[in-house]
Parts: structure tokens; sequence; C-alpha cells
């Protein structure tokens, strides 16, 4: 894989979210919303792409509605006013399950994935360059959003420095240079942190997680694999036990996966559905999403595995412990 800087990722951005795409939309860009469905009286999310901050010009409203049966509506809004809605008479949404959202942008349309799968592609009605802003509504825990160009006969992802949300900001419109919002409402906005991409962390590296872990908790790591790196690790500890470990072995050709209870490994988990994903001397960005479960970890916001919880206590998993050959560039716990 080649990774070039391209769109931040937003890391778990609070909903309703309104974020900014860098230079707009463009023909073979590709945007991936992943997240849950939380259970609610509410009966509709949706993802718009549109024209600045506030929702007079929207070019793409994807709509799914859980009720009369389930179906998802397609529409654009043009200076405040609905077209006719295209509808797709069919769910491939759950609520309390984990999705993953694709919006494609081709030259004539675009074209809509759900957990991989193609399900609705939905004509231009104005032009899609114009729309320079993603916002999510509804009933939904977001996990990230990420963005990549893809090439014609293959998907390049485009390592990007991620960019972080502030829970003390949440419900409040931070100040930036870069983002002159026109919307009044409570909408979440992602600020980068300033000159992080020079900072450099100790290795090892141990910090605390406040709290402990529970589900939809987002540990993100950042860094540099080292040219002749043999190894690295991301443990997430409890105690002297080590509840998770993640651990890239280059001399291996393999990730490794595994938990450490009284000083004794458990059995190593080493299957991926692809070649090593990690590259030695390039970028990469880790999050490791905690779920009922599992954990889901993804990286460069791509799904990279599952893995089962094998320590039960998430509450009790409080520390991140970063280390091997790699220079680390930003931890969020």
């Amino acid at each position: 894989m080649a990774f070039s800087y391209h769109q931040p990722p937003y890391i778990s951005p609070a909903v309703p979210f309104s974020g900014m795409i860098q230079g707009g939309l463009h023909e073979g860009l590709q945007i991936t919303v992943q997240g849950t469905i939380l259970h609610s009286t509410i009966n509709r999310f949706s993802v718009n792409f549109q024209i600045g901050f506030n929702d007079d010009d929207i070019v793409f409203h994807f709509n799914p509605r859980f009720e009369n049966g389930g179906y998802v509506v397609c529409n654009t809004k043009q200076r405040g006013k609905w077209g006719p809605e295209e509808r797709k008479i069919e769910m491939p949404f759950q609520k309390g399950k984990a999705f993953e959202l694709c919006f494609l942008v081709q030259r004539s349309e675009f074209k809509v994935m759900v957990n991989k799968s193609v399900f609705v592609q939905y004509v231009h009605r104005m032009p899609f360059h114009l729309a320079d802003t993603i916002s999510v509504i509804g009933p939904v825990q977001l996990f990230n959003i990420s963005f990549q160009n893809v090439q014609p006969a293959c998907a390049v992802p485009q390592f990007s420095w991620p960019v972080y949300f502030s829970q003390k900001s949440r419900g409040h419109r931070p100040r930036h240079q870069h983002i002159q919002p026109t919307y009044s409402g409570p909408l979440n906005y992602g600020i980068p942190p300033a000159m992080y991409s020079s900072q450099n962390y100790p290795i090892p590296y141990f910090t605390s997680i406040p709290g402990g872990l529970h589900p939809f908790k987002v540990i993100t790591v950042s860094g540099v694999v080292l040219p002749n790196a043999r190894r690295f690790h991301i443990n997430l500890r409890c105690g002297s036990d080590i509840a998770f470990h993640l651990n890239p072995r280059f001399d291996e050709n393999t990730v490794v996966r595994n938990t450490q209870i009284k000083g004794t490994w458990g059995s190593e988990e080493r299957s991926l559905p692809f070649q090593m994903p990690f590259r030695q001397g390039q970028s990469f960005l880790v999050a490791i999403i905690c779920e009922g479960h599992h954990y889901r970890v993804t990286l460069d916001g791509q799904h990279l595995l599952e893995y089962a919880h094998r320590l039960k206590d998430l509450r009790a998993i409080n520390n991140l412990e970063v280390a091997g050959d790699i220079q680390l560039t930003y931890v969020q716990t």
C-alpha cells in the first residue's frame, strides 16, 4: 500500500455532526462512514453532502427510515426546496448493529455501498463538486468517517493524520481559522491538534485510559514504522495482565493478537483475510474500538480485524502501552 496525505478522518465524532470535506467532492473520492445504529424511538437517520454548514443546499441526502417496513430515501435539496424523492423499499441497516456505509463519487452518480455490498446508485442533480461538507444526524454512534481516492482499477487507501474531538468541546462550536460555519445549531466540528505531526512520544510509551474501557470507547494510535522494523506492539493492560496485545511482526509477516493473564499467554490469533497490512517506513493510524463482545480494529480508517474479549471486566482495563520499532506521533485514550 502507498499512503499520502489527503483528508483527515474524523474519529468518534459526536452526533449531530458536521465536518468539512477538504477541497470538496471530486470524482473518485470515497467516503466511508462506520458506526452503530442506536435503539431509539427516532426511526430515521441521514447522511448529507451539502454546501456549507447549513442545509439549504444538499447535493445528496441519504435517509434510511425504520418505518412502514423500512426503506431508504435519496434526494437533493436546492435553495431550501426538496426535489422528488427516490425510494428503495429495502432496509440494509439494523438497530443495535454496526454498519459500514461507503459513498463513491462517480462522474454521473453516487454509488452507495452498505456493508461492502452495492445498495443504490443516485444520479447527480446538481454539480457534486459544490459539496464541501458532510453531516450526520439521527440515532447513530459514529466510530469514524474516512476519505480515500479510489483509482480506476483498485482502491488505494490514503493515509492521513487523524482529527480528534475533545470531550469538553462537544455541544459547542470551537473557533478555528479554517472553519466558518453558518449554521447555529449544536454541531461538532473536527479540529486537528496544532503541530502534533512533528511531536514524538517516548518509546516505550505508557499512559492511563481514564475510566477504563466501555462499549464505543476508541483508543487511537498514530505513528511511523521504522524502515528496518522487526516488531512493535500495542497493549491494553489491566494491572499486570494484558487484555489485548496487537503485535505486527515484520520478521514473520503477520499480525499477532493475544491475551496474557497472570504471566501466561493464551492462544495466538494470526489469521487475516489479506497480506500484512503494515509497511516498514510508512505511517499508520490504528483505532481500537471497544464493542460489547469484542475489539474492532481499523487501520487508516479501514476495517482490519476483530478480537473477542477474554478479560470481561472492561472498566479494569485502564492502561495503554506502546513499544517496539516505531516512531510514535499521537495517542488518544
